[in-house]
């Protein structure tokens, strides 16, 4: 048996404010949670970025990440130096493998896991977004609810888009508002990682700040 791949450790460092505005003209994520946050999938100025054109005039696209081949080592973890933090944005991109289980990301705060989004694939028959919050040996109550149903599909890619309120994280998918969670762990900068696991391949993870 070969051993296990070893956890991929990243550093973070503080991101500077991003040019790229938020989508939506005079949105303010942490004044205006519901006015249709993130984008809508298609309009795209520069080509390739998924943002749209609003207010093409002002738009300054980010730099282009291309992907290694091998990509990114799961399981993986990313260090954040400030932890989570108002306005921050945790951008996932990578791709379903071929007959999953589940697909996991936990953001953590020492054993505790703050935020669980566990992605289940073959529930009971069923497909589910299922999160949590696990404190101590705790869990707390699951949420399940999401709007447009399961996002995911076995061996297709995705871009998951996790914002930073100071209310609540606000997930998206390849475009489109997937739920809100409430924050459950109220000392965000003590959340200091983000662990991806399971049935994806992982070609970008990456944190932005929103201006």
């Amino acid at each position: 048996m070969k051993p296990p791949a070893p956890l991929q450790a990243q550093a973070q460092s503080p991101s500077p404010p991003s040019t790229l505005g938020w989508p939506v003209p005079g949105f303010n994520p942490s004044i205006n949670p519901g006015s249709g946050w993130p984008f809508s999938p298609g309009q795209d100025p520069a080509g390739a970025s998924g943002w749209p054109a609003q207010d093409p005039a002002g738009f300054t696209p980010a730099p282009q990440w291309t992907p290694t081949h091998t990509g990114l080592n799961v399981p993986y973890i990313l260090n954040l130096k400030r932890g989570l933090y108002e306005k921050m944005m945790l951008t996932i991109m990578g791709k379903i493998k071929p007959n999953p289980k589940q697909f996991t990301v936990n953001f953590l705060r020492g054993n505790d896991i703050a935020f669980h989004l566990n992605s289940r694939f073959k529930e009971g028959g069923k497909q589910a977004v299922v999160r949590n919050t696990k404190i101590g040996d705790h869990w707390g109550t699951e949420e399940r609810h999401t709007q447009g149903g399961f996002p995911f599909k076995a061996g297709q890619s995705f871009e998951m888009k996790i914002l930073v309120t100071s209310e609540e994280l606000k997930v998206a998918v390849n475009g489109a508002q997937l739920f809100d969670y409430k924050h459950r762990v109220k000392d965000l900068n003590q959340v200091d990682r983000v662990n991806i696991l399971h049935d994806v391949i992982l070609t970008n993870v990456n944190v932005d700040t929103m201006p």
